[in-house]
């Protein structure tokens, strides 16, 4: 059986919860093994604690989740670049400014992840969703290299990526897009599935103008 990890965060910026975390706690995905793991929004911590939770689970795969307010669709991260550059503290007052995530690392790393296959059943499944090329300079993108960067140098079997997703309805935020929890959830384990059962990706366009 697969062993997939699946990450979300902790609430940041004053948000009493974080639909990273609340939609991945409703994640079934039946055949497959999931373990669960609550990363803290902060700078270093939240990579010492994903480096914790693939030693103790040696997961076959790894998604971590994290939230992009006001983004309307589930969005499967591509890239992955060598920066903190924060434009609000972190949940430790941290604020690093263009500072490398790891020092003499790649300026980037693609993700191991199927992102367009991930996209396609997201769709099929009656969900927005699409290819994003940038996951930001805040602590999901600091997640999302560091977990690149432990693959690319010690856990080369690994396969591993990053997925955006909104607001959920229950947080009710005015004027910004949602989706209801159990929608997000059944996004997530739509592209867990389809993470877990697609080795290529599927050759079609995911590009973006800008």
């Amino acid at each position: 059986m697969t062993t997939v990890l699946l990450t979300g965060f902790e609430p940041f910026a004053g948000d009493a919860t974080n639909p990273s975390w609340d939609a991945v706690q409703l994640v079934d995905v039946p055949g497959v093994d999931l373990v669960k793991q609550l990363l803290p929004c902060a700078f270093g911590a939240s990579v010492t604690v994903l480096r914790q939770a693939v030693e103790l689970h040696d997961p076959d795969l790894v998604i971590a989740v994290g939230l992009a307010g006001g983004n309307e669709a589930i969005t499967p991260e591509r890239v992955a670049i060598n920066l903190d550059d924060a434009r609000i503290p972190d949940n430790n007052g941290r604020s690093p400014v263009d500072e490398p995530i790891v020092d003499g690392g790649p300026a980037a790393y693609f993700t191991r992840l199927p992102v367009k296959a991930g996209v396609t059943a997201l769709q099929a499944a009656g969900l927005p969703a699409a290819v994003s090329h940038s996951a930001g300079t805040f602590v999901c993108n600091h997640v999302f290299y560091g977990l690149m960067h432990l693959i690319a140098t010690e856990r080369p079997s690994l396969r591993g990526g990053f997925v955006h997703v909104p607001y959920s309805t229950e947080m009710a935020v005015p004027d910004r897009p949602a989706l209801p929890l159990p929608a997000i959830a059944a996004g997530l384990a739509a592209f867990t599935r389809a993470c877990v059962e697609t080795s290529v990706d599927l050759h079609v366009t995911g590009g973006a103008l800008h």
